[in-house]
């Protein structure tokens, strides 16, 4: 596969920080865990920097579902609940990929790649669209592989993988569909990497927080808290990391995320990070301030009332 050449330097200026209002789509396996909800929360509640487009359902398997196909579908419908709870039908919800990727160059078409493909070909370079993921990245990498012109109009920003001095990356998100990750991590889209353990691992939070901070801020916060208070059993000296809040963090103020340029890692087959530092540059999270986050979520939580 022949991806457009990007210059260092216009990669580099997609990856610098952005003054103004930022469009994104949000891909997302909403069912798969607790923490999609709160992300898509997150992102509504901060229309003052995000211009939310549109939604992906994105697949993925494990005990809450009998395959990829189903965990999208039930992605797709956790979407449409969250959206129901607050008000805002406004904004579109498409089914993603029913599969991984079949092979390094073989897509996955669904209406959330072909939507993808269209609004990032209605953008351009100067007024880039951010592609959030916070599950599998197959929709992401079927959209590339469909039309890799796109990649010269987007920036990805992908929670995946655990942090590069861990010994092992074997992370859900990035396990799922390695080839899908190396179609991202060698395509040279301009590339925002949030580890997981090691960086989002910081964004730990308690029952009593989601009492306290979350549980009355309205029908969305009641919801948000019974899914919290749900997930365990109990509660005594029990956090909770909200890994996918990270990436709409990320997008809402840097400072908060701090990160610097790396070359783009290259992930074997055994889920194990390598360096090569003739590949292209990425911009990688390293640390997150996980009480500057949480009070920005629970402030616009509380403004929605």
């Amino acid at each position: 596969m022949e991806y457009p050449i990007i210059t260092e330097s216009q990669r580099m200026e997609r990856l610098n920080a952005r003054t103004g209002k930022i469009r994104m789509v949000l891909d997302t396996d909403t069912f798969n865990e607790i923490d999609d909800q709160f992300a898509v929360v997150y992102a509504l509640q901060s229309p003052e920097r995000l211009q939310v487009e549109a939604f992906y359902a994105a697949p993925f398997f494990n005990e809450l579902s009998t395959g990829p196909k189903d965990g999208m579908e039930k992605s797709y419908h956790e979407l449409h609940k969250i959206l129901n709870l607050m008000g805002r039908t406004d904004i579109p919800i498409y089914k993603g990929s029913e599969t991984y990727l079949p092979g390094p160059e073989t897509p996955v078409e669904s209406d959330a790649a072909r939507n993808l493909v269209e609004r990032a070909m209605a953008s351009s370079p100067e007024d880039p669209l951010y592609v959030v993921a916070i599950g599998a990245i197959t929709n992401v990498a079927s959209a590339i592989l469909m039309e890799p012109r796109i990649i010269e109009n987007i920036v990805v920003v992908w929670l995946g993988g655990h942090a590069l001095h861990w010994q092992h990356t074997l992370e859900f998100n990035l396990e799922q569909d390695i080839p899908a990750v190396r179609i991202i991590l060698n395509s040279g889209v301009p590339l925002v990497l949030i580890p997981c353990m090691g960086v989002a691992s910081h964004l730990q939070t308690t029952l009593s927080e989601m009492k306290d901070f979350v549980k009355e801020s309205g029908v969305i916060g009641e919801y948000l808290y019974e899914t919290f208070r749900q997930v365990h059993p109990d509660h005594f000296a029990y956090s909770r990391v909200i890994w996918d809040i990270s990436t709409i963090a990320y997008l809402v103020d840097e400072r908060n995320t701090p990160s610097v340029l790396l070359s783009s890692p290259i992930v074997s087959d055994e889920a194990r990070w390598s360096q090569d530092q003739s590949r292209h540059l990425i911009r990688y999270v390293h640390y997150i301030d996980r009480n500057l986050v949480f009070r920005d979520f629970f402030q616009k939580l509380h403004g929605s009332i």
